[in-house]
């Protein structure tokens, strides 16, 4: 059972639950995340680095399965198992070394990608976790799930720290305040101004009030540069479709029908070769059955997820 079929349950039968959570299931629905999306799978089939945290951790069923085996394959990705598999698992099998995996359907899936194991129980006491916490140094910290009189003991250990720790109870809303950083471009003239009035250099260990206007532009630039500065390559996704139909006539004379009649709902421009990532419509037929055209149609995503596209090549 998912979260969202298993939080449905509790919403059904709220009145069985602990009486401090009905009171606050009256001012705000605690089984709703607002900010929380299921992983959309199709995300595992985009270019481009990814980190992925799925369960389950022994690779025996779940998502983390089915990404394991999309990205099974490549030796540039990897996986990083965490914690005991069982034996006879898949998680078991690749962390011993395992280079060939018979699947469903007796299916083999070879695998390419690096196997990574790392020792990390989720049930680890204050001794196996407080040397993470001193090395990770997080400024905040919620702690859940765990007696009242033994969490009440690690909070004070964890504040000792100087970490803010936090310990809500059931139905109990938790505020942590952050001071984001924002970084701005001050221009030239402000800051010939500012330092013409302060006189000396000022002490970059002492606060200092600029009196300005902060803008917030939107930056449009070209795909090309984006990719450039992100070190990415180009991607094009197109979609063809393949159809035959009866016509008489030659296949340029077809092609030409076919364009005057598109060209009826949308004006279309002819170019050759078309622009990337615009619509391609080409005319064929055999010697043996000339009045037996193949029609394909090509088109990108961009076309077909915005509609953009009045260029195409006619072949």
């Amino acid at each position: 059972m998912n979260m969202k079929k298993a939080n449905h349950y509790y919403k059904l039968f709220i009145t069985w639950t602990y009486q401090k959570i009905r009171k606050t299931f009256v001012q705000r629905n605690m089984f709703e995340f607002k900010h929380i999306k299921a992983f959309d799978r199709t995300y595992a089939d985009n270019p481009g680095p990814m980190v992925v945290f799925a369960t389950a951790g022994m690779l025996h069923a779940g998502q983390s399965l089915q990404i394991f085996n999309k990205w099974a394959g490549n030796e540039k990705n990897m996986i990083i198992i965490l914690g005991y598999c069982v034996q006879g698992t898949i998680g078991h099998k690749i962390v011993n070394g395992q280079k060939q995996l018979e699947m469903e359907n007796r299916q083999t899936l070879d695998v390419k990608l690096q196997v990574e194991y790392m020792s990390f129980s989720v049930h680890a006491d204050p001794k196996g976790i407080m040397p993470l916490i001193r090395m990770a140094e997080p400024r905040n910290m919620l702690l859940v799930h765990r007696e009242a009189k033994k969490i009440e003991f690690f909070k004070d250990k964890i504040e000792q720290f100087s970490i803010n720790c936090f310990m809500p109870a059931n139905g109990e809303t938790t505020t942590v305040i952050t001071n984001p950083s924002v970084p701005v471009d001050i221009s030239l003239n402000l800051l010939k101004r500012e330092m013409a009035l302060g006189g000396p250099l000022p002490d970059p260990k002492k606060h200092r009030t600029t009196h300005g206007t902060l803008i917030m532009k939107d930056k449009v630039i070209s795909p090309e540069q984006v990719l450039k500065e992100l070190g990415l390559k180009v991607h094009q996704l197109r979609f063809t479709f393949r159809v035959q139909l009866h016509a008489a006539h030659s296949d340029p004379d077809t092609l030409i029908r076919i364009y005057t009649h598109l060209n009826r709902y949308s004006k279309i421009k002819l170019h050759h070769p078309a622009p990337p990532g615009h619509l391609v419509i080409k005319v064929s037929s055999s010697a043996e059955e000339p009045n037996t055209k193949v029609l394909l149609l090509s088109w990108s995503y961009q076309v077909r997820r915005t509609g953009v596209g009045n260029e195409c090549e006619l072949l």
